[in-house]
């Protein structure tokens, strides 16, 4: 589709009011699902953070790598292991992770946004103590349950011009490295940042009414609705943890939160930059 200079000069126009809106503010953006395997859409979103990142944005990628470590872990001949969504991660496996997520994934986003124009730096969880933990429980073996953070490393990287990136690791005062749920350690970091929103890439379109009609998409949420769309059934399974990390991540001091759909190129421009949206916002209501 050709566009014309007229065309391209009125999309600026109509995105000048929300790049003033986010102009100086802290966006966190965890990034994880499709678009972290899809090679398009992993140009899309590192051409979107960077992108705000010119405008004047102070952007925080936050990710993870289950499916970089689950092959990693096959390579290796480690079954995977799973209780409640969660990795089992023993000793071995735990060397794994880190060596996956701190290593291979991290570095290879951090040189994608070099490449393309951008300037990035990557940590980890244990950069600086950054993110603190505890053992979630003990059958899980080196699970972590985010116990403190310090975002200080996060912000001089920011103050110096470069774009974090952060994958999710933890330790303790023991020197143990855990392996924690990136929601979670994006919802964590978002609040301790104070930040103006917490976007959250999926797989799916954002929450919905009816979960096979994609055009029930629920575009609001306040804060209150979610507990009672829990009982309802609408938001189920998989979902629960996610939106109880979105409404956690408000608890803490973020201000706004969505769940987009990150198979969707651009989505971050659009949820941040449009009138129109794209996925499910979560917002306290003014007085609460």
């Amino acid at each position: 589709m050709n566009i014309s200079n007229a065309d391209r000069a009125e999309i600026l126009v109509q995105a000048l009011p929300y790049i003033k809106k986010y102009t100086g503010k802290i966006v966190v953006i965890k990034y994880g699902g499709n678009a972290m395997i899809n090679e398009d859409l992993k140009n899309s979103v590192m051409s979107d953070i960077i992108l705000l990142t010119l405008v004047g944005v102070k952007v925080v990628l936050v990710h993870g790598g289950g499916p970089e470590i689950t092959e990693m872990l096959g390579r290796v001949g480690i079954e995977s292991k799973f209780v409640n969504g969660l990795r089992v991660t023993d000793k071995d496996t735990v060397d794994i992770v880190q060596m996956v997520l701190a290593g291979k994934v991290n570095k290879s986003l951090v040189n994608l946004i070099e490449r393309k124009g951008g300037k990035a730096i990557g940590l980890s969880g244990i950069d600086g103590h950054m993110l603190m933990a505890e053992p979630k429980d003990e059958n899980l073996g080196f699970v972590g349950e985010i116990s403190k953070v310090n975002v200080e490393p996060i912000l001089d990287v920011i103050e110096k011009g470069y774009i974090p990136v952060v994958s999710t690791l933890a330790c303790d005062k023991k020197g143990n490295v855990y392996n924690v749920n990136a929601d979670t350690a994006a919802a964590k970091i978002a609040g301790a940042m104070e930040a103006e929103s917490l976007i959250s890439l999926t797989d799916i379109s954002g929450i919905l009414r009816d979960k096979n009609d994609d055009n029930s998409l629920i575009s609001h949420i306040e804060l209150n609705e979610a507990a009672k769309l829990i009982d309802e059934g609408i938001i189920s399974d998989g979902m629960i943890p996610k939106v109880e990390c979105c409404v956690n991540a408000i608890n803490w001091g973020v201000r706004k939160v969505f769940i987009i759909d990150g198979r969707v190129e651009h989505s971050i421009l659009i949820e941040t930059l449009t009138d129109e949206g794209i996925g499910t916002m979560f917002y306290r209501k003014k007085g609460d």
